[in-house]
């Protein structure tokens, strides 16, 4: 068990990183794979890096946790951040995204961390 979660971990907070680095590098597909595409016409850059950026952190903040503070405090970390998810379901859903995005990825998303939270609160 230990292993699977300190894998679950690390593999959330590396797609985390990748998440960061497609929202400040390729803004457009990562908005439409959001669920919610980015007005072509508006002005979303800042929104869409402030993203990346959050992404990102949230990435290297569970990664230096694990690797410094251990499991304990990465599994309270995956429960605060799994708001994260929940909310974007949410989001997605309040703006006229597919219904299959909210929930098969955003909320997706928010069970597989708090199934980590778990795994690593048991080591």
């Amino acid at each position: 068990m230990t292993v699977t979660a300190y894998t679950l971990a690390v593999v959330l907070n590396l797609f985390c990183l990748f998440l960061g680095y497609r929202f400040l590098f390729q803004p457009g597909p990562s908005a439409a794979g959001y669920g919610v595409p980015a007005d072509p016409g508006g002005d979303a850059g800042a929104y869409l890096t402030i993203k990346g950026l959050r992404d990102g952190t949230l990435g290297l903040v569970g990664l230096a946790l694990l690797a410094f503070a251990g499991a304990r405090a990465e599994a309270w970390f995956m429960l605060a951040v799994a708001l994260i998810p929940l909310g974007d379901t949410l989001i997605v859903l309040r703006h006229g995204g597919a219904r299959a995005v909210a929930f098969g990825i955003h909320f997706a998303t928010a069970v597989v961390i708090l199934i980590t939270a778990g795994l690593l609160f048991a080591v």
